[in-house]
């Protein structure tokens, strides 16, 4: 069994982050001009966000 593919980065459209943690696209974009939210990759032009960083991000963030 090949464990690459168990073991590599899910990544994340900024549409699917958004469904995700029930927020507006905006509030992603608003946040990366800002650096408050999730770590994301600039591929070319294309925004990816590795599903693992946005789990961590969420948790650092819990309050309570």
């Amino acid at each position: 069994m090949d464990l690459t593919l168990q073991t590599a980065p899910q990544f994340l459209t900024q549409h699917e982050v958004a469904e995700l943690l029930r927020l507006p696209e905006r509030t992603l974009e608003d946040w990366r001009l800002t650096h408050a939210g999730p770590p994301y990759l600039k591929l070319g032009r294309h925004v990816r966000y590795d599903v693992q960083d946005v789990l961590t991000w969420v948790q650092e963030h819990r309050h309570g």
